[in-house]
């Protein structure tokens, strides 16, 4: 690496903070450069050249240009980081359904339920808390027993859950009924290089991928 990855993002974007704390945790050189959301910079150029959908996150790396939080995780552990990623079949398709959940259920539940608390976003709040319980009595589930989400050392998979997940609070979704998941919290949050993202307040509806 000659020069540092530029992560293009908003500190405040639970998508944005999982490819930085990601960074972190892997020890990969970054450079961090925010995106002024509340001026609508993601929708102007030259941030559109980087991304036509006006979305963060956005890395820069040499000449990879990537967007989508969930594919930036998957490139920085093949590049950077491959003991993140598992190469065994099984293992890998396991990550997978982890980001999955990530793209789904996770940005649907809590991160929806959060967006309509902190930044007033015009989303079924109740629906998102539904789907929020949802999940996470299936992750609860899961976790029992285990220390990580897939195998037995921290993955991509848990760095892509942990972001919307910690901040579940923020939209009104209780953790406390859910042990194992705290614990999974607390184990991201031990680790060298991690990052916490900032608490929100009201007035800015993000976008994010």
């Amino acid at each position: 690496m000659s020069e540092p990855v530029r992560i293009h993002y908003f500190a405040k974007s639970g998508h944005s903070h999982r490819v930085a704390l990601f960074a972190g945790l892997a020890g990969i050189p970054h450079e961090l450069v925010t995106v002024d959301l509340v001026a609508g910079e993601h929708k102007q150029a030259p941030f559109l050249s980087l991304n036509p959908a006006g979305q963060v996150p956005v890395i820069e790396d040499g000449g990879v240009v990537l967007s989508d939080s969930n594919a930036i995780l998957v490139y920085l552990a093949r590049t950077y980081a491959p003991d993140w990623l598992p190469t065994d079949s099984v293992g890998e398709a396991e990550v997978q359904k982890f980001l999955s959940i990530a793209a789904g259920e996770i940005a649907y539940g809590p991160a929806a339920a959060r967006l309509v608390t902190v930044f007033g976003a015009p989303l079924d709040a109740e629906r998102a808390k539904q789907i929020a319980a949802g999940i996470f009595e299936r992750l609860e589930a899961h976790l029992d027993g285990r220390d990580w989400l897939v195998g037995d050392r921290p993955t991509i998979a848990d760095v892509a859950i942990y972001s919307y997940t910690a901040h579940a609070p923020e939209g009104g979704v209780s953790l406390e009924p859910y042990p194992h998941i705290r614990g999974l919290l607390r184990r991201i949050e031990s680790l060298p290089g991690f990052t916490p993202m900032p608490k929100t307040a009201a007035g800015l509806v993000a976008d994010a991928d």
